[in-house]
């Protein structure tokens, strides 16, 4: 949330491969880190926590890729050359954990490389294997990415960061900037991207109090499901190339929200069956018994946690209608997710966009930020009822701003009146 912005000024005025090399090499050097953690005798999660943030400031990069694809795009490759980088971020957090079980086969202790004084293991190895894709980064950047920069109709621009007289050549174009429908577009992708948070969040707690899953079940199952839904995605991104091509931009996030909208109405709970509670098969006892049954009992208790109040009176949501919701959610944030960008490329039009799109990638950052914060206090004190029907009071609210906007959400070049 920090880095986007700096990042983005940065592109700004210099190359872009310099924002990219910097934070390709940030990211590498606190994998290592992260990887020698254990070896300080003291404060060892300290350490940790320090190589995960770097690695957080050094993703703030994708601000200045979303950047390089605007200014290197026509209008018309826009949106396909976004919703294929999208595609390839959906790619990769399939991937990701897939490779992390791959070489969970090494175990706790793993080997000791003595020479380097290297303990590889289950929990080293994949920020190993992160350093070497950060090399391979490194090198596609110095050595095959290339300046370039066309017009809204793909002609070749020359590349100036500043002006003769050393002034920003920005200035100029953020005084035609319609800074409403720049604000509306942060709000829009905030709330896209709050909303996916939330999900990504709730589900593991929500599958457990409904389904009396353990942990590793939950763990499993749901991890199948992001999985699935990565999977689910990658088609939705080459379904929306052709919509926006057909029907627009505008009209294609209205309908990504419309089925969000439905996925979280469906997750609304209803009928007369209740959640197992943990505590229910344990009668004729008091609760102090039943506590201490539960502490020393070997088996991980299941259920909807008797702390939470709300699962005796809300009904239980049914597997059915949690998979359906899985399904309409994976089609609506892909599509929502890679039109908010792509449209904001297209409302910021010709000027050198790193420092918007820094404000953009920080607006999603927060939304990821603040949404674990609202499952704790909304799910688990007021249960899934309230926590949904806020959600779906969210969506509509964004709704009903794009369609107040709908007007202003136009290309640079509509906006002025000028023949694409």
């Amino acid at each position: 949330m920090t880095a986007s912005p700096i990042f983005g000024t940065w592109s700004n005025y210099r190359p872009h491969k310099e924002p990219l090399v910097c934070s390709i090499i940030m990211n590498l050097l606190a994998n290592i880190y992260y990887a020698y953690a254990y070896l300080p005798r003291t404060n060892n999660k300290f350490h940790v926590l320090i190589s995960r943030v770097l690695v957080g400031f050094g993703a703030g990069n994708v601000a200045v890729v979303r950047s390089y694809v605007a200014g290197a795009t026509s209008l018309k490759e826009r949106t396909g050359a976004m919703a294929n980088m999208s595609a390839c971020q959906a790619l990769g957090f399939i991937l990701g954990p897939a490779l992390q079980a791959c070489l969970s086969f090494i175990g706790e202790h793993g080997v000791t490389v003595k020479v380097i004084d290297l303990q590889l293991n289950m929990y080293t190895a994949p920020a190993l294997l992160a350093t070497v894709f950060c090399f391979i980064n490194i090198v596609l950047v110095v050595f095959v990415l290339r300046p370039h920069h066309v017009d809204e109709d793909g002609r070749v621009q020359a590349i100036n960061y500043t002006s003769e007289d050393g002034e920003d050549v920005v200035e100029e174009g953020e005084r035609t900037i319609d800074h409403v429908a720049v604000l509306t577009s942060n709000a829009l992708f905030f709330i896209v991207m709050f909303i996916f948070a939330v999900f990504e969040t709730i589900i593991t707690p929500l599958s457990m109090d409904m389904y009396a899953w353990t942990r590793t079940e939950a763990v499993l199952y749901n991890g199948i499901i992001i999985c699935c839904i990565g999977l689910e995605s990658i088609l939705v991104f080459i379904v929306v190339k052709v919509a926006s091509a057909r029907y627009g931009d505008r009209p294609v996030m209205l309908a990504g929200l419309t089925i969000i909208l439905c996925g979280f109405f469906i997750l609304l709970p209803w009928g007369n069956h209740y959640p197992k509670i943990q505590w229910a098969d344990l009668q004729n006892r008091s609760l102090v018994g039943e506590l201490t049954k539960a502490s020393n009992h070997s088996v991980e208790p299941t259920g909807c946690p008797y702390e939470q109040t709300w699962c005796q009176y809300t009904p239980s949501i049914h597997l059915a209608q949690f998979i359906s919701s899985n399904i309409l959610i994976g089609v609506g944030y892909p599509a929502c997710n890679v039109m908010s960008y792509t449209l904001y490329s297209k409302i910021l039009g010709p000027i050198p966009q790193g420092v918007y799109m820094g404000w953009l990638t920080a607006s999603g950052s927060g939304a990821r930020t603040v949404a674990p914060v609202f499952v704790s206090q909304v799910y688990t004190i007021l249960g899934p009822r309230w926590a949904f029907s806020l959600i779906c009071g969210m969506v509509v609210g964004a709704i009903i701003l794009l369609s107040c906007c709908y007007h202003r959400l136009v290309t640079f070049s509509v906006r002025h009146r000028r023949t694409v």
